[in-house]
């Protein structure tokens, strides 16, 4: 399983890695042997767990391995859905680590959807926790749960994240992210993490699509943090006047291109090149940014521009 695992990493060549449940915690034997041998090619990698039983020792002396503890609710909620991965052993349990809490917005009754502004107050005392994440629910489109919040409900979330940020620092999620939760990205071809990532099951051969959700996900009422994220940045618009996702665009098309191309001919991937083998090539990895801003401006301004 290892061996098999390294060798998919190695033929995708991430940047970052998440590696998510069911619970890696289930194979930590594993991922003993896995995590170091990431970090020493150099991969940061994002562990989300329950923390159902005590973290290893070992990872909290890792530098690019980061753990994300996923909570739903308060105490009393959260119990219910994660027994036996309880708040108090959690608590026990990251004892030593420095954490990434990711709470998820499952309320399934009206007295829990109104403690949602309590969540971060209970959380940032914690002093293991180094940030707070907050995402809501994301349904599959045509799915009917008590755990989709209605657009007041949503709405009442949003107000509630902007007014507590201030106080708790450790709630990392700047006021453009929290205001994404009101217009996710229409589809999941129009959302950056999902046209950024690539999501592959347990099994190391299934891909997971559209998205890391799987399914038909109902974009319009998507909770994906990440979503959120990318989609504030995507929105930022530069100093020579296009937006970040412009950038997201062109160079996925750019990389796609040259995997289709390495494919296609057997070759050496591209991403697999040192500089020097590039500059060799006459494959320069030199960039014209004016260029590339006006092949990706609108129209419209490539027409005023091509007037003057």
């Amino acid at each position: 399983m290892v061996n098999r695992f390294l060798a998919v990493v190695d033929e995708h060549n991430p940047i970052h890695l998440s590696i998510v449940g069911g619970d890696p915690l289930v194979r930590y034997r594993e991922l003993n042997q896995i995590l170091p041998q990431l970090e020493s090619r150099g991969i940061h990698v994002q562990m989300v767990t329950s923390a159902f039983r005590a973290l290893p020792a070992e990872w909290a002396k890792l530098k690019l391995v980061y753990t994300v503890v996923s909570i739903d609710g308060l105490a009393p909620e959260h119990d219910k859905r994660r027994t036996p991965a309880t708040y108090e052993r959690i608590l026990k349990n990251i004892r030593g680590h420095n954490i990434t809490v990711h709470c998820n917005h499952y309320f399934a009754d009206d007295e829990a959807r109104g403690v949602f502004g309590a969540i971060p107050c209970v959380l940032d005392s914690v002093p293991e926790t180094k940030r707070i994440w907050m995402s809501m629910f994301t349904p599959q489109i045509g799915e009917r749960s008590e755990e989709i919040l209605s657009r007041e409900e949503r709405e009442r979330a949003i107000a509630d994240l902007l007014r507590l940020r201030p106080r708790f620092p450790k709630l990392e999620m700047n006021d453009a992210t929290i205001r994404t939760f009101a217009r996710p990205p229409a589809t999941s071809k129009d959302c950056i993490f999902a046209q950024t990532t690539h999501s592959i099951s347990a099994d190391l051969k299934t891909v997971i699509e559209p998205c890391q959700f799987g399914g038909n996900p109902d974009c319009s009422q998507c909770g994906c943090i990440a979503s959120m994220g990318l989609e504030a940045l995507g929105q930022h618009r530069t100093k020579i006047g296009i937006q970040v996702r412009d950038f997201f665009r062109i160079t996925g098309k750019v990389g796609g291109f040259f995997r289709e191309r390495s494919k296609s001919k057997n070759e050496k991937p591209l991403e697999s090149f040192s500089y020097s083998e590039l500059e060799a090539a006459g494959r320069s990895p030199r960039i014209d940014i004016k260029r590339v801003a006006r092949l990706m401006a609108p129209p419209a301004r490539r027409l005023a521009s091509a007037g003057r």
